[in-house]
């Protein structure tokens, strides 16, 4: 790990000048960022502590009826907000999974949808692959069990975060602030795939700040749920995870549907071929079922993570039943 200074700034315009700088890093629960310190993957000069800009870390429901979030905002303070449980049930769930609740405690909401891939080539201070860029991917070709089934290529990659798939699900945006000001994107177009650039995993500009997620008021009769399976039940990360929204009605017909899938890709992935056999069908196994499958579909195991495309046809198939109100075995 290299020298460093901490930088506090006074307010969010000094924090972007600062961040516009080389070699600076931006500084909030510190979770990721120094895991990558000490694997040398980042080595900036110093890091600007975002913790000391106000206006950040608050929940807030705003006038058209959705939540605001502040980037600041702590994963267990989403997994334990009332409005949050109550209305976007998926959300708070999926921030009560992430990880322990040590690190619940200091991990933010910013950190979790920015947090780099956990890919042991990415990770590993001796290995110069494509997202570091090198020249090649070595999942393809090496160990490959955890890495994309949809989506995968140039690089292998999934996306780590836990909140990103419900957030997703749930329409969510996010403001973000830097030399050019204010621009605020849908979340779903935020993140970007590796062949696009497979050094990136988002569309965040050098010095620009994310300081929000926006997520509107949910329609009439909406449910959701969050699944997510893992090796071991204690601090995993999910080998596949799923955020479903229904809306129904009282007879089971289904309205609208949201699928996002996590761990299964280098992005939140959403299933529209799910979402368009979920609309107008009765709500039942059959049809959880048939979302599931054509879910997968596109599917394109490496050489060892087939596994995942069973996990994750359960997966969605449950997570629809239960934010329909069926509890599955």
């Amino acid at each position: 790990m290299n020298r460093f200074e901490v930088v506090t700034p006074r307010d969010l315009p000094n924090a972007v000048k600062l961040l516009s700088g080389r070699n600076h890093a931006a500084l909030a629960g510190g979770v990721d960022l120094l895991d990558l310190l000490k694997q040398n993957i980042v080595a900036p000069q110093s890091l600007v502590n975002l913790k000391g800009v106000g206006a950040m870390d608050a929940i807030e429901t705003d006038e058209s009826g959705g939540v605001r979030i502040g980037a600041l905002v702590k994963l267990s303070e989403v997994a334990a907000n009332p409005t949050l449980r109550e209305r976007y049930g998926a959300v708070a769930e999926a921030a009560a999974q992430a990880a322990t609740p040590q690190v619940r405690n200091l991990a933010t909401v910013g950190g979790n949808l920015l947090q780099r891939p956990r890919c042991w080539y990415f990770r590993h201070p001796d290995v110069n692959c494509l997202k570091k860029g090198g020249d090649r991917c070595y999942a393809p070709g090496g160990l490959n069990r955890y890495h994309a089934i949809l989506g995968g290529g140039p690089s292998f990659i999934v996306h780590p975060s836990n909140l990103a798939p419900a957030l997703v699900a749930f329409a969510a945006s996010v403001k973000l602030i830097g030399p050019g000001g204010e621009r605020t994107l849908e979340l779903e177009r935020f993140f970007t795939l590796p062949r696009i650039d497979p050094t990136r995993e988002n569309v965040l500009d050098t010095g620009e700040v994310l300081i929000e997620v926006m997520i509107p008021a949910p329609a009439p009769g909406a449910a959701s749920a969050y699944l997510e399976a893992r090796e071991k039940q204690s601090f995993d990360w999910p080998l596949v995870s799923v955020a479903a929204i229904v809306v129904s009605d009282d007879t089971h017909l289904i309205r609208d549907a949201r699928v996002v899938m996590g761990a299964v890709a280098p992005i939140p992935w959403r299933s529209h071929e799910a979402e368009t056999a979920l609309r107008g069908a009765r709500l039942d196994s059959s049809a959880a079922a048939r979302a599931a499958e054509v879910a997968l579909k596109p599917a394109a195991p490496l050489s060892d993570n087939g596994y995942k495309v069973p996990i994750a046809k359960a997966l969605v198939r449950r997570a629809v039943l239960r934010a329909g109100g069926i509890e599955t075995a």
